[in-house]
């Protein structure tokens, strides 16, 4: 069990992110790491590319030579990933910065920066791929590798949160979402160094990037994006594979829209 204190949630609820770590046990975290790189010997002959291009000036490391790795939906390529999703003591800390034990997924995502040619991503918030009613979304950032300003780690501006969704510049550009690097630059941004093991919990609207991999060393990472049950997306949006798989808990609204749909139906 990994309950947050009471220091620990008022750090994330001043600043919009934490670190925890003893998430992950070291067998799960080995199985976890296993996997993830035969994953992507097996895909590495596909385009996997995920990096940043863009019109600012400030556009670092975005040419061919550097790129990030991504791959979606791990849980449909091994069991590994699916299993880690039910982790109690990764639900047990969302549970602490969410305030709600019904935990629903919304995507998972692997991001692998090569060494010395992985690409930076610029200051953005996630609200913009995929708003909510009650901004309940939080991401759990796994880490495969440890992490520091030299292989490519996070960058997060503590407190962006409370601003509420920001300007999104790139949708102004292509499909790409980030917010006025001009305002919010990774220079000024505050470095999350991480162990391996380590879980960043953020909130999707903590404005957050990532600089590039200049190092030798490779930086993976595994991230789980997640919601309470009680939300609802805004506008139109894309489903993903496995969105609103129940976690933990209940979900009450999933509970009407089932009844609803087998009213007159017949069941033995």
């Amino acid at each position: 069990m990994v309950r947050l204190t009471a220091e620990q949630k008022k750090f994330y609820n001043d600043n919009g992110y934490i670190v925890v770590k003893n998430v992950i046990s070291e067998k799960e975290l080995s199985r976890l790491s296993e996997e993830y790189d035969k994953l992507f010997a097996r895909k590495n002959q596909e385009k996997m590319e995920s990096s940043w291009v863009g019109s600012d000036e400030n556009d670092r490391k975005s040419d061919s030579t550097h790129t990030v790795k991504g791959i979606h939906n791990l849980q449909y390529h091994h069991a590994v990933f699916g299993k880690v999703l039910y982790n109690d003591a990764l639900l047990d800390a969302v549970q602490d910065v969410m305030g709600t034990e019904n935990i629903v997924l919304h995507h998972t995502k692997a991001h692998l920066k090569p060494p010395e040619k992985g690409a930076a991503y610029p200051m953005h918030q996630d609200y913009h791929y995929f708003p909510y009613e009650k901004d309940s979304m939080v991401a759990a950032f796994i880490h495969l590798d440890a992490a520091s300003p030299e292989n490519g780690g996070l960058f997060v501006f503590p407190g962006s949160h409370k601003l509420g969704p920001l300007e999104d510049v790139g949708a102004k550009e292509g499909n790409f979402h980030y917010v006025d690097q001009k305002k919010y630059p990774l220079e000024k941004a505050t470095p999350v160094i991480a162990d391996r093991g380590d879980v960043v919990i953020f909130s999707y609207l903590l404005v957050h990037g990532s600089s590039p991999n200049c190092s030798t060393r490779t930086r993976r990472m595994f991230l789980v994006q997640l919601a309470a049950a009680e939300d609802n997306p805004l506008g139109v949006q894309q489903m993903r594979p496995a969105q609103g798989l129940l976690l933990r808990g209940v979900n009450l609204q999933r509970d009407a829209t089932i009844s609803k749909r087998f009213e007159g139906v017949i069941q033995n």
